[in-house]
């Protein structure tokens, strides 16, 4: 994606279903859980770049030893950081105890990081500062085994400022109004509950300590997790960890987030990608399985585990942007899927060149455009196939003219090379066009000079701001006639509030190109009379039915913005004509049909809670706010 855009985040939990001893035995190392998360979160650290974090529980471990272990980084390569530390404490500990290496009861109570329940994160911050107390894993402390709480997920929630208020009703003090600090704090609250009614239950039966060993046999997880997660709104996957070794992982209701387990008789793991686990344990992708939606995979202390259901499932609308660009895509089923975008592109490529192939070349921005590329070139293939084949049934009079239409192949260049390994986004706002300009470059003297129309395909079209600033220009420097941009992604015309760092109207290049048309048009009045719809709505006790921004968007087809964009990004000393082409949304889900996630396309959000942020992003934007709307 030439816009890069701050996203998601990843998760990898590890369940050692057989005792500790069992892994150095059959292994050979007391690193096996290590090594295995480790690749878990290597494979996606495409999720998250910002920092990272890794907790470990120990289970049954004696009074007075440590059983919770947690580290976290912000440093530049973050996982690198973290597990040579956790490496270290290792050789460290087994310097003068090399007798000991293969001793697990032993190693667990006098190492950290040996425990049987293991947790990685791997963040984007959307948003909080960067600093080592705003990485996952959250760590909720007790003195009570059973009432600790370890944290991370994959989540952001619309309606923090309720969840807040009903901390603050339930006697609680939040230390920040952020939604990390409101879920781990409303499930801690209702683990704290959770346990006091087992205690409650069994407290004339059992004395201490056996009714500790009791009340954590008996905390019931399902009922803890809908009595917490009930008022929540948003998108999440989220593990939790509790202090005695269950551990669990919740799926928001509409399938937003990812997350897929696997599990044998020695291991359950879980992932934000199938390809992480693909990696870690070489195992079949059929084998792999999706989270149900709205259910929490459970897995209690002596290892057994299954889903429940937690929360009503609603509409599967998984994220789609999961599908075009963040997810990796060696994962099968989504490198099929963006071969069907870039090849669905084609019958409005086609009519953008007005079906000049000869005069055309094909390219792609990098990276993760090319296997959309790919599906783009074989939907070309087949349409000169089914053109071959009409010539030929019509009769072709000259030898030269069948050679021409047999050998005839799309001309496909690289012409636009990312130089610099770095991420626009990471640059401040203020420094960021001297970043996009020196972060890509071009081949010459492949482009016949104002004769031949460029192709170029892109992810998705954000901002703007790097094609606008670099591609364009660079691409205008070989002299094509004609660019045509096309994205494998629809327009993005309203913000995400689910995990995707796209929060601001204005910095959708879709929604400025609207803003224009309105005031060319004469239909200005349209923005005071959604600007008072959406305050309105704001004021009520219920804003959550209605996504007013749409009407600015109706007056206009697809078309009409499309050309809009292509003159709002089109640098003022550029030479050449530029048209921009999207897929369309109809396409998108012909393409991704088990993930038809499209609010920021659509303005049709899968829960209630979509619709007062986009709201509140329209008001804030009326009103010159920089603010986050959620």
């Amino acid at each position: 994606m030439s816009d890069a855009i701050k996203h998601e985040c990843g998760i990898a939990l590890i369940r050692l279903r057989k005792p500790y001893q069992y892994y150095i035995d059959k292994y050979e190392t007391p690193l096996y859980a290590v090594h295995k998360l480790s690749v878990m979160m290597e494979k996606q650290v495409n999720r998250g770049q910002d920092g990272a974090g890794v907790a470990n529980i120990k289970i049954d471990v004696p009074p007075g030893k440590r059983y919770i272990s947690r580290y976290r980084s912000v440093e530049p390569q973050p996982l690198t950081d973290i597990f040579s530390k956790i490496h270290k404490k290792f050789r460290k500990g087994l310097k003068n105890n090399k007798d000991r290496a293969n001793d697990a009861k032993w190693l667990q109570e006098n190492l950290a990081f040996t425990g049987e329940v293991w947790l990685g994160h791997l963040r984007y911050g959307t948003h909080g500062s960067n600093e080592v107390e705003n990485c996952h894993p959250m760590l909720r402390q007790s003195n009570w085994r059973s009432r600790n709480l370890v944290m991370a997920g994959n989540f952001n929630m619309t309606n923090v400022d309720e969840l807040f208020g009903k901390l603050v009703s339930l006697g609680q003090h939040p230390k920040e109004k952020v939604d990390t600090v409101t879920v781990m704090e409303k499930i801690g609250h209702f683990l704290d509950e959770e346990n006091q009614r087992v205690f409650e239950r069994f407290k004339g039966i059992y004395e201490n300590p056996t009714l500790s060993d009791v009340i954590e046999e008996n905390i019931d997880l399902q009922r803890l997790l809908y009595r917490s997660c009930r008022d929540f709104d948003g998108g999440y996957a989220m593990c939790g960890l509790t202090g005695y070794g269950a551990s669990f992982v919740i799926r928001d209701p509409a399938g937003i987030r990812p997350a897929f387990y696997y599990a044998d008789d020695e291991v359950v793991v879980v992932a934000s990608e199938k390809q992480a686990i693909k990696a870690a344990f070489n195992v079949d992708y059929g084998q792999i399985q999706e989270i149900t939606p709205g259910s929490a995979l459970i897995i209690d202390k002596n290892g057994e585990y299954n889903e429940f259901p937690i929360l009503p499932k609603l509409e599967k609308r998984s994220c789609s942007f999961e599908r075009i660009y963040f997810s990796r895509g060696t994962d099968p089923d989504i490198y099929y899927e963006r071969k069907q975008l870039g090849k669905l592109l084609i019958p409005q490529i086609l009519k953008e060149i007005n079906y000049d192939l000869e005069n055309t070349i094909f390219s792609y921005i990098p990276n993760t455009a090319e296997t959309a590329f790919l599906g783009m070139i074989e939907g070309l293939e087949e349409y000169l196939a089914k053109k071959r084949k009409q010539a030929i049934m019509e009769g072709i009079l000259f030898e030269a003219d069948l050679d021409k239409v047999l050998s005839f192949r799309p001309r496909i260049e690289k012409l636009v090379t990312k130089d610099v390994k770095s991420r626009t986004f990471i640059t401040a706002d203020a420094l960021r066009d001297d970043m996009v300009s020196s972060v890509y470059d071009t081949t010459f003297e492949v482009v016949r000079k104002n004769v031949d129309t460029v192709v170029i395909i892109d992810d998705s079209i954000v901002r703007g701001t790097t094609l606008e600033k670099s591609i364009l220009t660079m691409l205008d420097r070989l002299s094509p006639k004609k660019i045509v941009v096309a994205s494998s992604a629809p327009q993005i015309r309203f913000p995400d509030c689910y995990g995707i760092d796209m929060s601001k109207m204005k910095d959708f290049v879709a929604y400025r190109a609207v803003l224009k048309l309105l005031e060319e048009r004469d239909l200005e009045y349209l923005l005071e009379d959604v600007y008072t719809q959406s305050v309105t709505s704001l004021a009520t006790k219920n804003p959550y039915h209605t996504n007013y921004v749409k009407a600015l968007y109706e007056p206009f087809t697809d078309k009409e913005i499309s050309d809009k964009i292509a003159e709002i990004i089109r640098p003022k000393d550029l030479n050449a004509e530029i048209s921009v082409v999207f897929q369309t949304v109809e396409n998108l889900h012909k393409a991704c049909p088990d993930h038809l996630g499209d609010w920021y396309f659509t303005g049709n959000y899968p829960t209630l809670g979509g619709n007062k942020v986009v709201n509140k992003a329209f008001s804030n934007s009326y009103e010159g706010k920089l603010e986050r709307a959620y």
